[in-house]
């Protein structure tokens, strides 16, 4: 029976939000206990994909996110956690499996695409329009659009079968299954398993200006680090009802992001639905609303924000933890690449 090897992993672009923690820290803190082997990646290539300009911003953020991870409940005696860029493997099984993929399909990748109008390339809308002269036309590097290849190696590198996801990265665990088929299929070898992507309780979190994603690139989160007053000001600008401007008008709940929030994180579900109709009615303000919803996420994030404050008073054991994880995943690399030259013959001379 193989083993079940789980990998995860975040971009070290700044801090992490309340969007990382319902759509994959979660997942990644409960399985980590129901399997064989379990990988946090440190993902500072993916960084440089769109920040290759300013490398300072990635290597400052490295050990941020594994201290956001660690403060969740991450357990390194369960997880190893690791830096992308140190595991060389990596990157020699992303060469091999640029050869698996075409252009034109990473180009139609929705990922890729979303992804892309976020860092400002305008895509057309229909995936189909897209062609090679126009994205280089747009100055997409090649390394943004091939991640999608390098997050294949990623995730196959220690032959990872579970890995939990926000619902916009399924797309990305579909190709990643695409290629380990073709690649055993092409070398006759079972050696790349399939994958299962585990999406989080939220499969998207709306931002607090009720874009349809938090995003840090946008302006629009709240952090598992920010201090009460921080996260008191955030939820007091969250969008509501613009049409709801008086307490006795009647409010929708549809596309209110206090109310989406309250249902993802207030404990009180009843109470909610309560609520709710009586927004509906009208009668019930919306700086009610907001100081409820301060109050729940003051209670989910100070224990985090606590813990991560504790733990980063000894940033050298942080940074121990990462070399053990790092030794533990180049061993993982090692035996997989073994087996996939063995598997293409180009094993020279051993």
């Amino acid at each position: 029976m193989s083993k079940k090897i789980l990998l995860t992993g975040d971009r070290p672009t700044g801090k992490l939000h309340l969007g990382h923690y319902v759509g994959s820290i979660q997942n990644r803190i409960r399985l980590q206990n129901e399997v064989d082997t379990s990988f946090y990646m440190v993902a500072d290539v993916q960084g440089l994909t769109d920040n290759a300009d300013n490398p300072e911003k990635i290597r400052d953020n490295v050990l941020e996110v594994v201290l956001d991870n660690l403060a969740c409940g991450l357990d390194p005696n369960k997880t190893n956690i690791f830096i992308q860029s140190q595991i060389h493997e990596i990157a020699e099984l992303t060469v091999f499996f640029m050869n698996l993929v075409t252009l034109q399909q990473l180009s139609h990748n929705p990922t890729i695409k979303t992804e892309a109008k976020e860092k400002g390339f305008n895509l057309n809308s229909k995936l189909e329009d897209e062609n090679i002269q126009d994205l280089a036309q747009k100055g997409i590097p090649m390394g943004f659009l091939n991640y999608p290849v390098s997050q294949a190696a990623d995730i196959l590198f220690c032959r990872a079968s579970i890995v939990p996801v926000g619902a916009d990265q399924m797309p990305v665990i579909e190709q990643t299954n695409d290629i380990a088929k073709k690649f055993n299929a092409m070398y006759q070898t079972e050696l790349f398993p399939k994958v299962n992507g585990v999406v989080g309780s939220v499969a998207r979190l709306v931002g607090t200006d009720g874009n349809a994603k938090m995003s840090k690139s946008l302006g629009n989160c709240i952090y598992l680090s920010d201090s009460d007053e921080e996260i008191k000001k955030k939820v007091m600008q969250a969008y509501t009802d613009p049409g709801h401007i008086k307490v006795e008008d009647p409010g929708k709940v549809e596309g209110n992001v206090v109310f989406t929030y309250l249902d993802v994180f207030d404990p009180n579900k009843e109470e909610v639905e309560e609520l709710k109709k009586q927004y509906q009615k009208g009668g019930l303000g919306d700086v009610v609303l907001k100081a409820r919803l301060t109050k729940v996420l003051i209670d989910l994030i100070t224990p985090i924000r606590t813990k991560r404050e504790e733990l980063a008073k000894d940033k050298q054991a942080i940074i121990e933890i990462i070399k053990a994880g790092n030794k533990k995943a180049a061993e993982y690399g090692q035996e997989t690449m073994r087996e996939a030259r063995k598997a293409m013959k180009i094993d020279y001379f051993s």
